[in-house]
């Protein structure tokens, strides 16, 4: 259904009126039932706490969990200290184990734990499975209700076995073969299994398995999710037992978190952990105060080299204009190489392994962008300003790009080396040192040059 922004306006308008009476709310809650999934999403999630939470508890069951599946776990966490205790249970009984989990994370420990004592035996067994597990494991956003199948089975016992508990697991497209001991020994596709005459034999159509361990980096297995083109993965324990299954729209939330982390921390800030206009203004400012301090920290390094190399500029105060052009190209050079060499590292392209390759590489971009621009800067600049100036000026852009190639290409791998987020590494560590280096660089060529 097409929606018109006054039903839009309409809702916000009932919701910010006080007080709201029973006419009111169910104005409210008529209106919203005229509005798609994606907007409610967005109210709920740009709106003050208390409005979010009054629109909530006028959704009726089905709409309610809906909209919240699709909250972040921070925002889902806050939503329920307005909820009443009835609808708070029936929305964490109705959730994926994943999901559920997920919540428990950001909630107050003492209200998980209540929550968690108000599920069944079964519902508390496998959310306390997936608890179990880091949070960077896959473990935590597998679903642990899967739907095994035999490979002493015939294709039309399995149909049936399908057909009699197809409500029970998150996906049925995807289905694993496992032994008496759960060993996982291959999958079956729904449509093979369809397709399949009644009487052939399950261990003869299962093919072997694309799966992760439980204890698997949660980006790695989602980027190898997608790389085999998956609906659905296999995940096993240590000993191949098969303990869950990760669906294609949990692999798709893992990835856009950790898009949204490395676009974050590339610019210099941290990830905001729920929707930008329901966010307090003092924690958007925390997520960007820390690197803004690291870097005007780090900036000193370049001040520092301007004081060291003073009487150069006193001398020659025409080598003081080019300053924002190299440390523009260098950091732009390093920011570059980062960039690339960063998601070579994230979709498994490179590896640490290839450090030295990667190295030569660079270094041969680098060059050939520095000797593109060195050639045009010995011009222009020795047209213009004299050809020593010119001659300063070619070398060193030269010299700034294929360190900065050389550098950008580098740290990142070092970063993932050490157990660091590269995307950290890239952008704002990378122009600092870029900035200060190449200075150094230019001050040295300029001094032995023009016989400073």
């Amino acid at each position: 259904m097409t929606t018109s922004p006054v039903t839009l306006d309409s809702v916000l308008a009932l919701l910010r009126a006080q007080p709201h009476d029973e006419d009111q709310l169910e104005q409210i809650a008529q209106e919203a039932r005229l509005l798609p999934i994606a907007e409610l999403v967005y109210l709920v999630g740009s709106r003050p706490a208390t409005e979010a939470a009054l629109l909530f508890r006028v959704l009726d069951k089905e709409l309610a969990l809906a909209v919240f599946e699709e909250l972040p776990p921070l925002h889902q966490a806050e939503l329920i200290s307005g909820l009443r205790t009835p609808q708070v249970a029936e929305i964490i009984g109705d959730l994926d184990p994943d999901d559920r989990a997920l919540l428990f994370d950001e909630l107050p420990a003492s209200i998980a734990e209540r929550l968690l004592h108000g599920l069944d035996a079964d519902e508390r067994a496998m959310t306390t499975a997936v608890l179990g597990y880091s949070r960077d494991a896959i473990g935590r956003y597998m679903s642990p209700e899967v739907l095994p199948l035999r490979p002493t089975m015939t294709a039309g016992e399995a149909l049936e076995h399908v057909r009699t508990h197809a409500a029970e697991p998150e996906t049925i497209y995807m289905l694993p073969v496992v032994d008496a001991t759960r060993r996982l020994l291959g999958v079956i596709g729904l449509r093979r299994l369809l397709l399949s005459e009644g009487d052939e034999v399950i261990g003869d159509l299962a093919h072997e398995a694309v799966h992760a361990r439980a204890t698997d980096d949660r980006e790695e297995v989602a980027r190898r999710f997608f790389g085999a083109k998956l609906l659905a993965m296999p995940i096993v324990d240590s000993e191949q037992r098969l303990v869950g299954i990760l669906t294609v729209d949990d692999a798709v939330e893992i990835l856009e978190q950790e898009n949204a982390e490395d676009s974050a921390r590339t610019s210099g800030s941290e990830p905001l952990p729920r929707a930008y206009l329901s966010t307090p203004i003092l924690r958007i400012v925390r997520s960007r105060v820390v690197w803004l301090l690291v870097l005007a920290v780090s900036a000193i390094l370049t001040v520092q080299v301007l004081e060291i190399f003073e009487d150069r500029l006193d001398q020659v105060v025409i080598l003081a204009l080019f300053i924002p052009l190299l440390t523009g190209t260098g950091g732009n050079t390093g920011n570059q190489a980062a960039t690339t060499v960063t998601r070579a590292l994230a979709v498994g392209e490179v590896r640490v392994r290839d450090l030295p390759r990667v190295v030569w590489r660079e270094l041969r971009v680098g060059v050939t962008l520095g000797s593109v621009l060195g050639v045009l800067g010995l011009l222009v600049s020795g047209l213009v300003y004299g050809w020593p100036i010119g001659l300063v000026m070619g070398t060193t852009l030269l010299a700034v790009c294929t360190m900065a190639a050389i550098v950008g290409g580098l740290m990142p791998i070092v970063a993932k080396k050490v157990g660091a987020d590269p995307a950290v590494f890239s952008n704002p560590f990378i122009s600092t040192f870029c900035d200060a280096t190449g200075l150094i660089i230019y001050f040295t060529i300029a001094t032995a040059v023009l016989g400073l």
